[in-house]
C-alpha cells in the first residue's frame, strides 16, 4: 500500500527537525514539512483547513471544540512551552510598578484569545491578585495596524474589551503612553530597540519564572498539534503513528542539545543552562503525553483560566482534548 501522504505545517524546531530532515519517519505517511511563522500557521489553518496536520495554538483548539463537530483532534505533543512572565510590558510613567498596579490600567493584546495571555491573566490573578476582568482591554496589531481575532469570540459582558484605531498598532501606543501594558509573545519593537519608555513588568524575569515554577510545577503548555478531523476519522491510525514519530523528534533533539562538541545553538552558556533546566524541571522536561502528571496538571490549570476567562463554553477536562489512539500505547 503507498504511503499516506500527508502535509504539516508547523514552526523551525529542534524538536521536529528530524521530521523536516526525514532522519525520522512516520509509519505509512509521506510528511512533506512547511516551515511557517506560527502566526501563519494558525490563521490558514483555522480559517482554511489548509493542511492535514499543523501546529495549533493550545488556546485556539480549545476554542474550535465548541463547533459541532470540533474541526480538529489534537495530540498530546507540544511544539511550544514557555514560561510568559517576560511577556508583560508596561510604560514607564504608567505607574505600574509592581503586578498589582495593573488593576483598573489599560491593557494591550493583539488578541485576547492568545495563549500566552491566557496563562498571564490567570497567573495575574492566581497570584498576584489581578483577576481578569480588573483591567480594561485593547486588541489589534502589534506591528502591523490591521491585526484581527482569528476565530469569532463570545465574551461575557465582564471583559471589558474594545479595539484599537485601524491605523494604530500596539507597540507604538505603548511607547506612547496611550496603553499601560502590553501583553505579547513577542517582544515588542521598541523595547528590543532599547527605548526607555518601555520596560518589563517583572525586571528579573528568570527569577520570577523559577518562583513561579517552584510553587505550581508547571511548565506552561502553548501550542499542541493537530489532526484534521476528516482526515482523522478516514485514517485513525495516523494519530499513533505521527505521535510515535513525533515523540522520536524531541528525542534527537535532546540528544543533539548535549552534544558539548561544539554549540548547536549561539548561546555561549547553552550546556549549562540545559544542565540547570534539567536539575530544575527535571531530565525530560519537556514531556508530551498524560503520563507525566505535570503536563496533567498544567492543562488543567490552563483550561480552567480559558473557561473562566470567557474562552470556552465549559471547562474541559485533559483527557478530552487528545485523540485516544496518542494516550495509549501497545504493552509489550
Amino acid at each position: 500500500m503507498a504511503p499516506l501522504h500527508l502535509t504539516f505545517a508547523c514552526g523551525d524546531y529542534d524538536r521536529t527537525r528530524a521530521l523536516a530532515e526525514g532522519t525520522v519517519r512516520a509509519d505509512g505517511i509521506d510528511l512533506t514539512y512547511l516551515r511557517l511563522p506560527v502566526e501563519e500557521t494558525f490563521f490558514r489553518m483555522l480559517r482554511h483547513r489548509e493542511f492535514e496536520v499543523a501546529e495549533m495554538s493550545l488556546s485556539s483548539y480549545v476554542v474550535s471544540l465548541r463547533e459541532d463537530p470540533a474541526p480538529f483532534v489534537a495530540l498530546p505533543v507540544f511544539t511550544s512551552r514557555m514560561f510568559r512572565h517576560g511577556s508583560l510590558y508596561v510604560h514607564a510613567d504608567s505607574g505600574v510598578e509592581k503586578p498589582e498596579d495593573l488593576r483598573g490600567k489599560l491593557v494591550g493584546t493583539p488578541e485576547y484569545q492568545l495563549t500566552a495571555c491566557v496563562w498571564m491573566r490567570g497567573v495575574l490573578g492566581d497570584r498576584h491578585g489581578v483577576p481578569f476582568d480588573s483591567v480594561r482591554y485593547v486588541t489589534g496589531g502589534q506591528e502591523t495596524a490591521g491585526r484581527i481575532e482569528k476565530a469569532g469570540l463570545d465574551l461575557p459582558a465582564s471583559v471589558r474589551i474594545s479595539r484599537i484605531p485601524e491605523d494604530a498598532t500596539l507597540s507604538a501606543m505603548l511607547a506612547a503612553g496611550e496603553i499601560d501594558a502590553l501583553c505579547t509573545p513577542r517582544v515588542p519593537s521598541p523595547f528590543a530597540a532599547g527605548d526607555p519608555r518601555v520596560r518589563r513588568l517583572f525586571p528579573d524575569v528568570v527569577a520570577a519564572e523559577k518562583e513561579y515554577w517552584a510553587a505550581t510545577g508547571i511548565f506552561p503548555i502553548m501550542h499542541v498539534v493537530v489532526i484534521r478531523r476528516d482526515v482523522y476519522e478516514q485514517h485513525r491510525w495516523v494519530a499513533q503513528s505521527l505521535y510515535k514519530a513525533l515523540v522520536a523528534a524531541r528525542d534527537a533533539a535532546y540528544d543533539s542539545l548535549y552534544d558539548t562538541s561544539a554549540l548547536r545553538f549561539m548561546l555561549p552558556w547553552l550546556t549549562p543552562q540545559l544542565e540547570e533546566a534539567r536539575a530544575l524541571l527535571g531530565r525530560d522536561y519537556w514531556s508530551y503525553g498524560l503520563a507525566d502528571h505535570r503536563n496533567r496538571e498544567a492543562l488543567a490549570a490552563f483550561l480552567r483560566y480559558h473557561h473562566e476567562q470567557g474562552l470556552s463554553r465549559r471547562r474541559w477536562e485533559p483527557e478530552e482534548l487528545f485523540a485516544a489512539e496518542s494516550l495509549e500505547a501497545a504493552v509489550i
